[in-house]
């Protein structure tokens, strides 16, 4: 086949297209330390002592290993969104922005790649919980279509006591 200058042209776009590194990757448990100081600095976080260790992390990456995305600026991870789900329901967990680089989109951003993910895991349906003095995040989740369930009540039960 023999390509004309505009063909080359082409090609030559697409391949500088290529190159382009996005901001979004999917996390992995090589990004734990950096993700769980952003989570640190993130007001309105709650972290369990076992489930969000680096062995508790480890494990739920294992299981959702195409779900979790973490945003990175050039040298630093700046956002972070976590999701998962049990074959039926899609559950987001632990996003968190660094407060420098928040209203620049980039929870818009993580929000779209998770909610693909798990669309392309066969998920129709997708959750989370929030707190409510969270009222940044709430209004934030409220903005993308997430309903607040008032006909529901939350509840857990930890079932180890050093879980705290």
């Amino acid at each position: 086949m023999i390509k004309t200058g505009k063909d080359t042209e082409k090609t030559e776009k697409n391949m500088m297209k290529a190159e382009v590194a996005t901001p979004i990757d999917v996390m992995k448990i090589t990004d734990y330390d950096a993700v769980l100081d952003l989570w640190m600095r993130t007001q309105g976080m709650g972290l369990r002592s076992l489930d969000d260790s680096k062995e508790g992390i480890e494990k739920f990456l294992n299981r959702n290993p195409r779900t979790n995305f973490i945003y990175t600026d050039d040298q630093h991870i700046v956002g972070v969104m976590m999701s998962g789900h049990d074959g039926r329901r899609g559950y987001i967990y632990h996003a968190a922005v660094d407060h420098t680089y928040r209203n620049k989109g980039i929870a818009t951003q993580l929000l779209s790649h998770v909610l693909a993910a798990l669309k392309t895991e066969g998920i129709h349906k997708v959750a989370l919980v929030a707190y409510k003095d969270n009222h940044l995040g709430n209004a934030f989740w409220q903005s993308h279509g997430f309903d607040v369930r008032e006909d529901l009540v939350y509840r857990n039960k930890s079932l180890n006591d050093n879980n705290l």
